[in-house]
């Protein structure tokens, strides 16, 4: 299992992003004492940190992909909060679409995971 992603994100940025996740089902939760300075959303065990930085590095080519509870719901409340979507080849069987966060990072939305046999 995957715990975490970390993405750099501008600090003006960072409330937009805990909106921007909380659309495909994280919420926040408070990191330990230590990483105060970050802020952590959380869906299910799988944490993203968003790391506040002046000048962060967005990730333009990788990508964090995450499965989506309700893959129609998910781009439906992505489209009405005004993010533009582009689809993903169908490459397994199940419609995936990538998204650029507030901050411009890359994510994919996937219906389902990959089969891995």
């Amino acid at each position: 299992m995957l715990q975490h992603v970390s993405v750099e994100v501008r600090p003006d940025q960072v409330e937009a992003c805990v909106a921007f996740w909380a659309l495909l089902g994280f919420e926040q939760v408070a990191p330990p004492e230590s990483l105060q300075r970050f802020t952590w959303v959380e869906r299910a065990g799988t944490q993203i940190h968003l790391m506040p930085f002046d000048d962060p590095v967005a990730t333009f080519r990788g990508h964090a992909a995450v499965v989506v509870e309700d893959y129609d719901a998910a781009l439906e409340r992505l489209h009405e909060h005004g993010f533009e979507t582009r689809p993903g080849s169908n490459a397994w069987g199940a419609p995936r679409t990538f998204v650029r966060d507030p901050a411009g990072n890359h994510i994919e939305l996937m219906s389902a995971p990959p089969p891995t046999r």
